[in-house]
């Protein structure tokens, strides 16, 4: 949202960083008079929590790199002397474990506030698929941190997702095999393969971070967006963003944090696994090999299907169809809470994707193949079908004629 710079330099030396690198004032025009819709809720506090959380998995991990050692021979040892030897490593350690629990956590959150409020529409398009190719990156960060551990767990995982690569076999005679092979660095997962996820696993949050400066770049072109969808019309609709959204911001990252001591001081396993403190054997398979849990529902849909290429497909797919919602959406109305027909259709897609994360963790057997495939199947249908469809048939409820509006209606006319 474009807005003329009211920036005072009032000292020399502001004046003379301003005329050559003008970072307090792009801080000061982006940060704190930016104007937001003043109607803006607790929802949109989680941009604020994210980039909490990515500060504290950036610092956490590079201090535990520095004890890390990223060989077959002494990667669960390290892990291990951490814990045991360096000063406050328990707590860096969990910090860092946890800490990716909470940042997928405040994430999904995100993503499915943005689903309801229809944030993805025009012209926040670009603005959307960034945060898409986040939440990709962070999939992608995750699952090679995962593997550092070199537990049980960790290894069998790693083992079978890139496994999952072999399935290009079918498409292409020996292209899987061989980019199997190549991302191994043998003829099995070893020590080659835990350099090359070690490398990567420190690089991405900085691609991350480099990813997220571009997300909040698109945000302030347009600006954000609100719970009624309804356009920025007049001064009156948006509030400087210090101190109003500054202090909502603080308040929400303070309770956060402490949902975050919890489970950090008090539970810190609680979303892991016991078989990641047994170290890796190659000789010995799990008997169920279950993933974090911010993987399940993904996990899920994989093993729906029963082809294997197919399977891949829906994995991939799961992810990838969430770039073109915003072409898929055929509502011209941004917020379902206007959309009455839709709204039906979204909370039974919220308990979906929370169906797909219990079925994830459960054997793939039974009635819980049974619904992981009717899971599944509705997952794709929404995006695919009941998007594109309700939104052609659909007669939302009137919008209100500002955002001053539905303020003053909500608060009983009151300024």
């Amino acid at each position: 949202m474009a807005h003329e710079s009211t920036y005072k330099p009032s000292t020399g030396i502001e004046r003379w960083l301003d005329s050559r690198l003008p970072v307090p004032r792009l801080m000061h025009d982006q940060f704190m008079v930016f104007p937001a819709p003043r109607n803006l809720n607790y929802w949109w506090t989680f941009g604020a929590i994210l980039t909490f959380m990515l500060g504290v998995q950036i610092v956490t991990g590079i201090v535990l790199a520095m004890h890390y050692q990223p060989t077959t021979d002494g990667a669960f040892e390290s892990v291990e002397r951490i814990m045991r030897d360096v000063n406050w490593g328990w707590l860096l350690r969990y910090a860092h474990a946890v800490g990716a629990s909470m940042f997928f956590l405040a994430a999904f959150v995100h993503t499915f506030r943005g689903l309801y409020y229809g944030s993805y529409k025009a012209p926040r398009e670009i603005l959307w698929m960034l945060g898409v190719l986040i939440l990709f990156l962070m999939i992608a960060t995750a699952f090679m941190g995962y593997s550092l551990v070199w537990g049980q767990m960790s290894f069998w995982a790693v083992t079978v997702i890139t496994n999952l690569f072999s399935s290009l076999d079918s498409v292409i005679p020996g292209l899987g095999t061989t980019l199997v092979q190549w991302i191994w660095g043998g003829f099995s997962v070893g020590e080659p393969t835990l350099n090359r996820l070690f490398a990567l696993h420190y690089l991405f949050p900085f691609v991350i971070a480099g990813v997220v400066i571009l997300h909040i770049w698109a945000l302030h072109i347009p600006g954000s967006n609100n719970p009624t969808g309804v356009d920025v019309k007049s001064p009156s609709d948006t509030l400087p963003f210090h101190p109003y959204y500054t202090i909502k911001d603080g308040f929400a990252v303070v309770m956060f944090c402490i949902l975050f001591g919890i489970l950090l001081f008090y539970a810190p396993n609680w979303l892991g696994h016991t078989d990641n403190y047994i170290p890796a054997n190659p000789l010995q398979t799990p008997p169920h090999i279950v993933p974090e849990w911010y993987f399940l529902p993904f996990y899920a849909i994989l093993r729906a299907i029963p082809d294997k290429l197919f399977g891949v497909i829906g994995l991939i797919g799961g992810i990838v169809v969430l770039f073109f919602i915003p072409w898929l959406d055929t509502s011209r109305i941004r917020s379902v809470s206007y959309r009455p027909i839709f709204k039906w259709f979204f909370w039974l897609f919220v308990i979906c994707c929370l169906a797909l994360g219990y079925l994830g963790s459960q054997a793939p057997e039974g009635w819980y193949l049974f619904f992981g495939r009717v899971c599944t199947i509705y997952y794709f249908a929404f995006f695919l079908i009941i998007m594109p469809v309700v939104g052609l048939i659909e007669r939302p409820k009137r919008l209100p004629g500002s955002i001053t509006e539905s303020v003053l209606a909500k608060h009983g006319g009151a300024a």
